[in-house]
């Protein structure tokens, strides 16, 4: 499980992008939904964004907002990559495929495959987003959709190894699962986060 995808979320300060980048994170998310305790705005997130590698995909995370929106405070703060958290159809994906970002489908629901409404990577979460509660991921409820995607949702350093070996996922994405405090995050947990899920 050495090559796992990693995307560690809602991140806010220098020092989470720092240990994020640092402990070999593939992405960083800035949540820019409004209501969570991570959301930051357009200046910060671009700050942050210029901290980050090359080589690591800096992604915006929104959710229920209109695609016009989204591609602003896409530009605005400095991404490379948009994750649709709500209902967005097909078109919000056609839309912003135009300005060249790689885009990200969130979603509870059951997918049969990524790529259905033209995104580059599928990413599934748990039935309550943000809750920090995982699926039954053993379950007959749960099946793993076709292709390249990501499991969210519940995941800890304790429990992303299993997780891994379940499901198949092609890759992990973590938010409260490597936090000491709701939205503060712990550098020593992204550490421990990423060292699990690559074994």
């Amino acid at each position: 499980m050495t090559d796992v995808f990693i995307k560690i979320c809602g991140l806010r300060t220098a020092r989470d992008v720092a240990a994020a980048v640092d402990a070999g994170a593939d992405a960083v998310g800035f949540v820019f939904a409004p209501g969570s305790p991570r959301t930051v705005d357009a200046a910060t997130a671009r700050e942050l964004a210029a901290r980050v590698p090359a080589g690591i995909l800096t992604v915006g995370v929104f959710r229920g907002q209109s695609v016009e929106e989204v591609g602003r405070l896409t530009r605005e703060g400095g991404v490379r990559s948009v994750q649709l958290h709500g209902d967005e159809g097909p078109e919000y994906y056609e839309e912003l495929r135009a300005e060249g970002r790689t885009l990200i489908r969130a979603t509870a629901a059951a997918v049969a495959a990524a790529g259905e409404y033209g995104e580059d990577l599928l990413l599934i979460d748990a039935p309550d987003p943000g809750s920090g509660k995982p699926w039954n991921w053993g379950s007959a409820e749960f099946t793993a959709p076709e292709g390249r995607w990501l499991l969210a949702g519940g995941l800890t350093p304790g429990t992303v190894r299993e997780a891994l070996a379940t499901t198949g996922a092609w890759g992990v994405d973590v938010s409260s699962g490597v936090e000491r405090e709701r939205g503060v995050k712990s550098p020593e947990l992204i550490r421990a986060f990423i060292e699990a899920a690559r074994g």
